[in-house]
């Protein structure tokens, strides 16, 4: 009567794992100083058959699908040791989830945390270079859904994975994602950090300044953010009221005649964008750059305000620091 088998498999690479496969291997009922028989007949095909099942099932305890914003269903075979980011956002994410050390290639765009700056540039996030995202060999390259190459890369051979959050539940819905990619546990507690910053953000914002009508631009064409945007939620969580309505998309491109007639009562934009806004026509009658009620934010500033990533609460403590330096 053959002795019965338990397979047991667990993530691979683990100490009990190869000691399960060890006294699998080396057989089993031997005991100090008795000599090992060798497996035979039909032990030794059901050992056989056992061990190639506990690696198939080790295997599986890595195996993952995630759905992306194209909808696509990504198969992730195991966490990947080496990734390419064509997003800042997701290039954030992944870092502030500790796996810093498995980029290997980020957008010209990315610069933060500072070491990603020393990192191969692949072009931008809407003309990266196929050729040399390649090159670097991901295991899985991730971008927005706005990027064109993720079909060209995918018949390359290369796994995609397009997320791309617009606002504060989609940026808690791609941060769960890139743990789960990253197989790390921490992405809730992160999450739950992020909203307690924004929450003692608005907290810090007195009765008195609340209500004020803010114009944000985020370029010079020029674009704003609109109360659809991510940027319009922290204006909102904070008190504040967006000029730009939400009907007009997450970052319309506005005729400066709107904001004449909306007369704000504060102004933000980064300060590549705030040279020459006083001398467009009409601007320089408005309540907010006549009384010099405008929030100019240097280019460190200015990334962390377009990017919906884990740092949107510094954002917001930003966004709230303007708010009271106009009080």
């Amino acid at each position: 009567m053959m002795p019965a088998l338990r397979c047991v498999a667990t993530v691979p690479g683990r100490p009990a794992w190869r000691a399960r496969v060890r006294a699998l291997s080396a057989g089993a009922g031997a005991g100090a100083g008795e000599a090992r028989a060798r497996p035979s007949g039909p032990w030794r095909t059901t050992l056989r058959a056992c061990l190639w099942l506990c690696i198939w099932l080790a295997g599986l305890a890595h195996a993952m699908q995630i759905v992306d914003d194209r909808g696509a269903r990504v198969q992730i075979d195991r966490p990947p040791a080496r990734i390419v980011s064509i997003s800042p956002s997701l290039t954030e994410m992944v870092c502030q989830l500790g796996a810093c050390q498995k980029v290997v290639g980020v957008d010209r765009y990315s610069n933060y945390p500072a070491s990603v700056r020393a990192l191969p540039r692949v072009g931008g996030g809407l003309d990266p270079s196929v050729e040399s995202i390649v090159a670097l060999r991901p295991d899985v390259v991730l971008l927005a859904t706005s990027s064109p190459v993720a079909a060209r890369l995918e018949s390359l051979g290369l796994v995609v994975l397009a997320l791309e959050p617009k606002r504060y539940a989609d940026v808690q819905r791609v941060l769960l994602q890139v743990g789960t990619l990253l197989g790390v546990s921490g992405a809730a507690q992160l999450w739950q950090q992020i909203e307690a910053g924004v929450e003692a953000a608005a907290a810090s914002v007195p009765p008195s300044l609340r209500g004020q009508r803010v114009y944000f631009e985020v370029n010079g064409a020029p674009y704003a953010a609109s109360a659809a945007s991510f940027i319009g939620e922290t204006l909102q969580r904070l008190g504040l009221r967006n000029i730009v309505p939400g009907e007009l998309g997450p970052f319309p491109k506005i005729n400066p005649e709107f904001v004449v007639r909306a007369d704000p009562d504060l102004i933000m934009v980064g300060d590549a964008t705030f040279a020459g806004m006083a001398q467009r026509p009409g601007w320089s009658g408005m309540r907010a750059i006549a009384r010099d009620r405008v929030c100019v934010f240097d280019p460190a500033e200015s990334d962390l305000m377009v990017r919906a990533g884990p740092r949107i609460a510094e954002a917001a403590r930003a966004i709230a620091r303007c708010v009271l330096r106009h009080r």
